[in-house]
């Protein structure tokens, strides 16, 4: 037992790769029939304890891959895909339902990109998860594999790219949009009409479609993640200077989106507020409400872009530089770990985009707020019970019985 422990043992340290998957097998055969090939030992504990130390050893090293698909994952996947199917069709029917019998031009423009945008979170959440899930079932892509790429791994990460990068884009369209309406209606009247939010839509989807396909022009490339089950551009191991670029322009596109929608929404934030506050007492604000509805769910939207896409597109960044540079070897393990709950983050975005849009409207908004001043009544709140038009009345009342 002490020559089969030195011998897996070297061999893992000073074989190849393509050794060492070989010689794990062979020392889980032993492990698991060494009862039935070998007379049982006194010391036969301390040869598998001896053996297991040199793994472990190793998986720290990250010189082996120990992580796997489960069948958690599988669960997880499942569930995940079904909350977001349900998810975007409640929202795809309300917005119909809404662009339908919407008038306004403006407010009609904002359907238009916000079904667009449930749209491709539905197409966005079914594709890829489909592919995940038939990796999951099949039990994953082989460690050695992993810097291979092949058909469905570019189909995948492509698809990863894409639909990550269009509700980025949108969401920042739609900012820029709502901002031009708000702080210049003239001029938003003028310029902005469904044919041409048509045009901008068509073009997001052309630039998202155009930067996916970079790696079919050798300008970047593709390949399978940790535990092997989803594929994305290659940042961890044997980045080249494409590569890097290639995880620059999408985390800049993805950064400089943010960066614009928030920029965008804050002065369209600023702007109603400044317009609330000097608003004449019973003056008419119908219209304001509209852009007030509007502007609060664009800011929800970005709030949850910002949450879920951010730490991939900066731990992305951060591992194709380091991986270039090769200072990355001693955190390999964290930076894999922090790779999937990042992608598993982002998954979450087109989840949260349908449940921004539906809960964030003005009659589920209005009836959260009375059921609250019904509860605020309740507990004896006096300025919750009274409304404004009650203070006149209470004074001609005084009057008339003085």
């Amino acid at each position: 037992e002490c020559v089969i422990v030195l011998f897996v043992t070297s061999s893992l340290n000073y074989g190849p790769p393509s050794v060492h998957s070989s010689v794990m097998l062979a020392l889980s055969h032993y492990n698991s029939s060494s009862s039935l090939l070998l007379p049982r030992s006194s010391n036969d504990s301390g040869g598998k304890v001896e053996a297991r130390v040199a793994v472990e050893g190793l998986s720290q090293q990250g010189n082996l891959t120990l992580l796997q698909p489960t069948t958690s994952g599988v669960i997880v996947v499942i569930l995940s895909m079904t909350l977001g199917i349900i998810s975007n069709i409640v929202a795809l029917f309300i917005l119909a339902n809404a662009y339908s019998q919407q008038r306004r031009r403006n407010k009609a423009t904002f359907l238009l990109f916000a079904s667009s945008l449930v749209f491709t979170d539905f197409i966005g959440h079914v594709i890829p998860g489909a592919l995940v899930l038939r990796l999951y079932l099949s039990g994953g892509v082989h460690p050695d594999d992993f810097n291979s790429s092949d058909g469905m791994c570019q189909f995948l990460g492509g698809s990863m790219v894409f639909f990550g990068l269009c509700p980025l884009f949108m969401g920042c369209a739609m900012a820029a949009e709502r901002c031009l309406g708000v702080t210049k209606p003239l001029l938003h009247s003028s310029l902005v009409t469904k044919t041409r939010a048509k045009i901008c839509l068509s073009a997001i989807w052309l630039a998202a479609l155009c930067v996916a396909l970079l790696p079919c022009f050798q300008l970047g490339s593709y390949a399978y993640q940790d535990p092997g089950t989803w594929c994305f551009i290659k940042v961890l191991s044997d980045t080249q200077e494409v590569d890097v670029a290639f995880v620059v322009l999408f985390s800049g596109l993805g950064m400089a989106s943010l960066a614009v929608a928030l920029v965008c929404n804050t002065i369209s934030g600023l702007t109603l507020v400044l317009a609330r506050l000097r608003r004449k007492p019973g003056s008419h604000h119908s219209a304001k409400s509209h852009d007030i509805e509007m502007v609060v769910q664009l800011v929800g939207i970005m709030v949850t872009s910002c949450i879920c896409w951010s730490p991939l597109l900066i731990f992305s960044l951060m591992s194709a530089i380091r991986s270039y540079t090769g200072s990355i070897e001693e955190d390999l393990s964290s930076y894999k770990t922090l790779m999937v709950m990042a992608v598993r983050l982002a998954t979450w975005n087109q989840i949260l985009d349908p449940w921004v849009y539906i809960l964030l409207r003005r009659t589920v908004l209005r009836k959260i707020y009375l059921i609250a001043k019904c509860q605020a009544g309740l507990r004896g709140t006096i300025i919750g019970r009274w409304e404004p038009t009650s203070f006149p009345s209470s004074e001609k009342h005084q009057v008339n019985q003085v």
